[in-house]
């Protein structure tokens, strides 16, 4: 920053990691204007007021050892709630319905899992470092750790004496956590996110589906936003990114170009085809970005008449992977929330469809009504949160963490950490990418 006039940086989208760069860079004296497609800010972290409760359309839970978020509860001084524990829990199983209690159903999870888990302590000896070991002398486990990354996640229990129940669980399990079908999905994001659990199966539950935010997501992005200068324009689509060694300019829907000595893009992935760079993204980017990830699912809130307390879960085959009580309102109705991995087979918004999905497990559970929003058909992110299809662990995010331009991405799609379902990849890249781009504008 060797000039008298403040470096500017044009940061595409307000989500949390947009958010939290422009934070990052106002802190340090550099000038920020923001971008945002949508009419709200938070990005694919959005609660709303549906279905009579608060809800989280988007990312929900949080826990104190995801670091970014956790600092942001703490700044904030937010507080955090448990989800409830099931009374009841369901599992469908050679076209049988099974039923016993959560603890029952996780215990069955204990040994698949573990199988599924298998080489995360020497895959991941650094979570937030998951590429470390391919700069390692060991050319064995670089050899197997690049063959995890092929296949689908289920191919680990195909030839041991894993019992059909055992994988139509963890598949059920595992169509809901990667939001996506089982198959084509990377078996090492699972190793992932077992090595950002210290290991343990009850931890990953915890990490992911158990403590919400009081009041919601909202309460921290929009807490963020409160603590800028910049200007964020809403309804403003960002057409065409051009980069240079030395600066970037966007250009805006209506056509108007913005010029900048720096631009963060912070779109998904699947929203990139939606912009234009110029010079283009390198050929193996745009080969990720042409693939998109294995995140093609959904999630959906079902609101049913009476108390109801419990989880189920289905195979391939089934629309809705998982379903789980979470709010127990006092006109004694019961939502839930549930996961699927293809978007196309439910209508997030016909109850009577729904109702007849959920008979597989519960005939006398009656559907009030549904909502939910359908995250691939969105324009502006284009899938759910990131999760790597077969071989995109190795060569996907990390292609577009580093770029010899003034252009960067962030979001949690590019995380080191948890660039899955959590926000905490989202604040980590928010971090990161503004302070790495802080020492080249200071060059």
């Amino acid at each position: 920053m060797h000039s008298m006039r403040s470096p500017h940086v044009t940061i595409v989208g307000a989500g949390f990691s947009g958010l939290v760069a422009a934070r990052e860079l106002e802190a340090n004296g550099v000038d920020v204007s923001i971008f945002e497609a949508r009419d709200r800010i938070g990005g694919r972290a959005w609660t709303d007021e549906r279905l009579g409760h608060a809800l989280e359309m988007g990312a929900t839970w949080v826990h104190w050892m995801q670091p970014f978020i956790w600092t942001e509860i703490a700044r904030y001084d937010r507080s955090i709630h448990p989800s409830p524990v099931a009374d009841t829990a369901y599992w469908i199983s050679a076209g049988q319905v099974h039923s016993g209690t959560e603890a029952e159903l996780d215990a069955k999870l204990e040994r698949p899992q573990t199988e599924i888990f298998a080489g995360s302590r020497e895959f991941f000896p650094f979570p937030h470092d998951p590429l470390h070991i391919l700069d390692s002398a060991d050319a064995d486990l670089i050899d197997r750790f690049r063959a995890a990354d092929e296949g689908g996640v289920l191919d680990a229990l195909r030839d041991g004496d894993f019992s059909q129940e055992e994988i139509d669980l963890a598949d059920a399990y595992w169509s809901a956590g990667y939001n996506g079908h089982t198959a084509s999905a990377s078996p090492l994001m699972a190793k992932h996110w077992a090595a950002l659990s210290d290991h343990r199966l009850s931890l990953l539950d915890e990490q992911t589906l158990r403590y919400k935010l009081v009041g919601g997501m909202r309460g921290i992005y929009e807490a963020i936003a409160a603590d800028l200068r910049a200007p964020i324009t809403l309804n403003t689509a960002v057409t065409a990114v051009a980069h240079t060694e030395s600066g970037a300019a966007v250009t805006l829907a209506d056509g108007t170009v913005v010029d900048s000595d720096a631009v963060i893009v912070t779109a998904p992935l699947g929203a990139l085809d939606r912009i234009a760079f110029v010079p283009e993204l390198p050929a193996e980017a745009r080969a990720v970005i042409d693939a998109g990830f294995n995140s093609t699912g959904f999630k959906i809130w079902i609101k049913v008449r009476g108390h109801h307390s419990l989880i189920a879960y289905a195979p391939t085959g089934h629309p809705l992977a998982l379903i789980r009580s979470e709010y127990f309102l006092d006109d004694d109705t019961t939502i839930l929330v549930g996961f699927g991995p293809d978007h196309s087979r439910i209508d997030l918004h016909d109850p009577q469809s729904v109702q007849e999905i959920i008979r597989a497990w519960r005939p006398d559970l009656e559907v009030i009504e549904t909502t939910g929003h359908d995250w691939v058909a969105d324009p502006w992110s284009g899938q759910t949160w990131a999760t790597p299809r077969s071989g995109q662990f190795l060569h996907g995010w990390s292609l577009f963490r580093d770029t010899s331009t003034r252009l960067r991405f962030a979001g949690a799609d590019w995380a080191s950490g948890w660039n899955g379902v959590v926000v905490d990849g989202a604040i980590e890249t928010g971090i990161t990418t503004a302070r790495r781009l802080l020492a080249d504008l200071r060059r």
